[in-house]
């Protein structure tokens, strides 16, 4: 890092600040979010609610991934489950609201794509209001034994890029 630094400092001012320029149109990190989870407490929710708890806190897709999985293997069900509150958690963290409006458990999905990449789908309001702010959403989640971690990173909006709109459904 010292000899980056030390490399700035014998560059032009031109320089400089034409290196700053092109990076300017960059996006940037805007937050991180982090969330671990033990699986027993999901399950012990899960085992006293039932469906109420999984539709209260999985979007319209996510519900349906989350019943096909459990009728297949019932702990991959709350594996899933497990990622997805974690996701979520992880989310709100990063965008730096918590739980509260226009934040809400529903209105941010973590979907996979075709090759398994797990990425976020937000709905209305969160997504307007995300717009307005921010850029796109990196979303990772695993889960080993009784632990679940969700992390995502959100990225400062740019005007040059893709519009975060673009993750909604």
């Amino acid at each position: 890092m010292d000899a980056i630094v030390q490399g700035a400092a014998d560059m032009p001012d031109s320089a400089i600040r034409q290196a700053a320029q092109a990076m300017s149109g960059l996006p940037g990190v805007a937050g991180i979010g982090l969330d671990l989870i033990y699986l027993h407490r999901i399950r012990a929710a899960y085992e006293k609610r039932g469906l109420r708890f999984a539709s209260r806190i999985l979007g319209p897709e996510e519900l349906v991934v989350f019943e096909r999985r459990r009728a297949r293997d019932p702990q991959r069900g709350l594996r899933y489950l497990a990622t997805r509150f974690a996701a979520k958690e992880a989310f709100s963290k990063a965008i730096g609201l918590g739980m509260r409006s226009p934040m809400d458990w529903r209105r941010m999905q973590t979907l996979n794509a075709p090759g398994g990449k797990p990425h976020v789908v937000l709905s209305e309001p969160l997504a307007g209001w995300y717009g307005e702010r921010f850029g796109t959403a990196h979303v990772s989640v695993t889960d080993e034994s009784d632990t679940v971690a969700a992390f995502v990173v959100v990225q400062t909006r740019t005007d040059d890029i893709e519009s975060p709109k673009e993750q909604q459904a």
